[in-house]
């Protein structure tokens, strides 16, 4: 079974979530000229403001779930700037999330067509690639997100290579790009969670102790990490550490899907 979660890692969500030889290298179709992000540009023209606001406001509710709003807006940037590229960003990330994906795929394309080089788009668009099992195409488009040296959020292109190589079994691969995100931003909590479960599943139980540790203490546990980190605890035979998870898993997640493993006794 293919591993790994959307991560929507780009201008509207830097809640969610540097080039070098260990990132995968772009192809000649692939590989543009780097440039600033559409979003740290001033607009050029009186119609592009226009266009932009109507984007801003529509990513803001693009953020809190109302695609609809979100699409309207960005059709509305269209009539003022026909060829504003970050109108059919939103375009492209809004039908993604509601699964019309040959209309996401249409507007990332789109979004690219006018500039090819913008690390959101290129971001967005390999993520995209990756979740409809096009994984060496997703990479390339996140390795030029990756590498452009105006991007202020590299985190969230590595961190997506590192679940699309989840999704073709390549931990490996996978753990270097993970790695390369907490280097970049060190309170990356999907790469560490996702550094942690990869040095357990390959019986590296401290190192995935580490990891843990590391991610509760700048961001707390989820249902996830702490299910982690009470089987990692029970393989160390660390029992008051298990001890200490398991209340957390049934004070705080009672609901979850992991608090019913536990009680089942379901620990791998």
């Amino acid at each position: 079974m293919k591993r790994g979660s959307v991560l929507l890692a780009t201008t509207l969500a830097a809640a969610l979530l540097a080039g070098c030889a260990t990132t995968p290298g772009g192809s000649a179709s692939v590989a543009s000229s780097i440039t600033r992000p559409m979003s740290d540009i001033t607009p050029a023209t009186p119609a592009d403001a226009r266009a932009r606001v109507h984007v801003d406001l529509g990513m803001a509710y693009f953020e809190v779930g109302r695609y609809d709003v979100a699409l309207d807006e960005a059709r509305i940037a269209l009539n003022d700037s026909p060829n504003y590229a970050p109108a059919y960003h939103l375009l492209g990330l809004a039908y993604m999330l509601i699964e019309e994906n040959a209309a996401a795929r249409e507007n990332f394309e789109r979004a690219l067509h006018f500039a090819p080089g913008d690390p959101d788009f290129n971001n967005s668009y390999g993520w995209f690639l990756c979740a409809q099992g096009r994984e060496a195409e997703g990479l390339e488009r996140l390795a030029v997100a990756a590498r452009n040296p105006y991007y202020r959020y590299p985190t969230r292109p590595l961190t997506n290579a590192g679940l699309c190589y989840l999704r073709i079994n390549d931990d490996a691969a996978a753990e270097v790009q993970f790695l390369r995100a907490v280097q970049a931003d060190p309170q990356n909590g999907q790469a560490l969670y996702q550094l942690a479960d990869i040095a357990y599943r390959s019986g590296r139980f401290e190192q995935a102790r580490t990891q843990l540790i590391r991610l509760h203490q700048q961001l707390g546990p989820s249902s996830a990490s702490a299910w982690l980190g009470l089987r990692t605890e029970r393989r160390l035979g660390n029992r008051d550490a298990e001890a200490s998870y398991a209340s957390q898993l049934g004070s705080r997640f009672a609901d979850s899907d992991e608090y019913q493993l536990m009680i089942q006794g379901k620990y791998e």
